[in-house]
C-alpha cells in the first residue's frame, strides 16, 4: 500500500492542523480574526445543512477553506487535491453572499516551470472559481500571505 503521508509529517492531520495555525496568524496580520471549525448553514435555494469551514468569522462575516497541497514529486499537477479545491469552490457558491470568502493555500512552486499551485488552478480552473473569492497564498519561509486572486 502507498504512503500518502507529508515527507517529515507526523500525519496529515497535524500538516492540516499547523497550516490552519499558519493561516490564523497570517489572516490576523491583515485584522482578519478568524476561528476553527466555523459552522455556518449552506444550500441551493432554500434547502439548507450545516457545514463546517476550516476558519472563519461572524465579525466581519468570512469563511476560510485551507489548503496545504503541493505539486506531486515528479513536478505534476496533483488532480486528486485539485478536486478537493473545486469542492471548497462549490461550498463559497452555496454560502451566504454577505460573507467574505478565502481559500488559503501553500506557496508551492513547479521546478520546471515556475508557477506556483495556486497560480495553475487559478489558470486552469478560473470558469469554477466564483467571483467573490479569494485566493491568498502562504508562503512558508517568509510567513507571509499574499492574495493572488480576488475581487
Amino acid at each position: 500500500m502507498d504512503n500518502f503521508q507529508r515527507v517529515g509529517a507526523t500525519s496529515n492531520a497535524h500538516v492540516g492542523r499547523d497550516f490552519e495555525s499558519a493561516a490564523i496568524a497570517a489572516l490576523a496580520e491583515s485584522g482578519i480574526h478568524v476561528t476553527r471549525n466555523y459552522g455556518i448553514a449552506i444550500g441551493i435555494g432554500d434547502i439548507k445543512k450545516s457545514h463546517q469551514f476550516d476558519l472563519g468569522t461572524d465579525s466581519p462575516p468570512t469563511l476560510v477553506e485551507c489548503k496545504s497541497h503541493r505539486w506531486t514529486t515528479g513536478g505534476n499537477m496533483p488532480s486528486a487535491k485539485m478536486t478537493v479545491w473545486n469542492e471548497a469552490m462549490y461550498y463559497f457558491a452555496c454560502a451566504p453572499e454577505h460573507f467574505r470568502k478565502i481559500l488559503f493555500v501553500l506557496r508551492d512552486v513547479r521546478p520546471k516551470t515556475g508557477e506556483t499551485l495556486s497560480k495553475y488552478y487559478i489558470r486552469t480552473f478560473r470558469h469554477l472559481i466564483p467571483p467573490t473569492v479569494e485566493i491568498w497564498e502562504f508562503d512558508e519561509n517568509s510567513g507571509q500571505a499574499v492574495v493572488v486572486h480576488g475581487p
